[in-house]
């Protein structure tokens, strides 16, 4: 078996950060930030931060700031939140928070709940009611994207909990919450397992998850369970790894994972690493690289969609969903770790370091991050630990729910 090419990694990444006017560090232009993050988690995942000129990246990132206080994904670029977490990732990584305006930038972060309120008040309606919800964007993946930031930053308390829970998660989570313990995505009324599990993560780290009804939502998470142990995004769809992540995370984090069928559930998820020794999603597939490692639920849409079909394959970045799952159940003993380990190390660039989906294929910080958030999983020597459920590093949970 090969082993990690730290040095060659660090070197990749390294090159990508400087890399300005090519044509792939141009059609990925307006999402820089969120590359920065990538690939400064993996140099600090394999102890490596220091290679990079820490008040260089500080002052770039600060540049990146909107006037409203958020950031964009590239200097004067448009601020989006999904950049803001970025950018906080990255001054978290070097212990920077504090040269943020934590108020401003969490104002900015939040501007759509004081959207919310005018709204109710123009229009007349009360957004905590479900038949209410159809006239206003507000989703509860940028709330997420919010609460996952202050946390990483040690920042919740110091930002006013009490209130942020109050005006935010009443109207946004709590509100989304439907009757029959669902969780609607945004006000357009998509329900998804994938919406309960972000809802129930954001609401535990806030210590507020008696803001929802979590019988309720533990029920509905169970009716979406199949005859094969997995689960779906609705009741009756088919089962599918990060579908099941999402189910069975959220499930731990409520403590109900004793519902779950763990030796049933267990083959169908040890049924997914193929002979390569990588993982698939769904019966059939190819394996892919991000099923070993973290799934950036935040994300654009697109990258979200677990079935889009005859691009599901096995790849890196997939054998995060099956990998963390086996691990919240205790069966991670059931797949050859030995083999998936050799498939990510396989995916690696030996000249030019990084690591692809799959072997052979060109390689990108998102699957270099991927691969390497993996072996974390894996124990491999030398990477810092990751939580299989809140998907955050170890010791930020530890900090979160622990006060560690």
């Amino acid at each position: 078996m090969g082993e990690l090419l730290v040095g060659k990694h660090v070197k990749y990444i390294i090159t990508v950060e400087k890399r300005k006017d090519d044509f792939e560090s141009v059609v990925m232009e307006h999402l820089r930030l969120n590359g920065a993050y990538w690939g400064l988690t993996t140099l600090d995942i394999m102890g490596k931060l220091s290679a990079v000129e820490q008040d260089e990246v500080i002052s770039w990132v600060m540049q990146c700031q909107h006037e409203s206080g958020g950031f964009g994904g590239n200097i004067g670029h448009d601020p989006h939140v999904l950049y803001t977490l970025s950018a906080i990732q990255v001054l978290a990584l070097f212990d920077k928070i504090h040269v943020l305006d934590i108020d401003k930038v969490s104002n900015c972060i939040l501007l759509h709940v004081t959207f919310t309120i005018v709204f109710e008040r123009v229009c007349n309606v009360n957004l905590t009611k479900p038949k209410h919800v159809v006239k206003l964007t507000s989703r509860v993946l940028i709330t997420t994207v919010a609460f996952s930031t202050l946390a990483i930053g040690s920042t919740i308390k110091k930002f006013g909990c009490d209130e942020v829970v109050d005006l935010t998660f009443q109207l946004d989570i709590a509100g989304l919450q439907n009757e029959d313990g669902s969780f609607s995505g945004d006000i357009w009324g998509e329900v998804d397992t994938r919406f309960s599990y972000i809802a129930i993560l954001s609401l535990a780290l806030l210590h507020r998850l008696d803001k929802v009804d979590v019988g309720k939502a533990v029920k509905y998470i169970l009716s979406c369970k199949n005859v094969d142990g997995g689960f779906g995004c609705t009741p009756g769809a088919e089962s599918h790894a990060g579908q099941i992540f999402c189910c069975v995370a959220a499930l731990a984090i409520t403590g109900s994972l004793h519902h779950v069928d763990k030796d049933l559930l267990g083959w169908w998820l040890c049924e997914r690493q193929v002979k390569s020794g990588g993982l698939n999603g769904r019966p059939e597939k190819l394996p892919d690289v991000c099923y070993s490692c973290y799934i950036e639920f935040f994300i654009d849409r697109s990258v979200l969609s677990f079935t889009e079909g005859h691009v599901v394959a096995s790849q890196v970045c997939y054998s995060w969903w099956v990998l963390s799952s086996l691990i919240m159940i205790d069966r991670v003993h059931w797949i050859d770790k030995g083999k998936l380990v050799k498939f990510i190390l396989d995916c690696q660039d030996k000249e030019n370091g990084g690591i692809s989906d799959r072997p052979d294929d060109a390689v990108d910080v998102f699957h270099t991050y991927f691969g390497v958030a993996g072996l974390s999983l894996l124990e491999y020597p030398g990477i810092k630990p990751i939580d299989p459920a809140y998907a955050l590093p170890v010791d930020v949970v530890n900090r979160v729910m622990l006060g560690r």
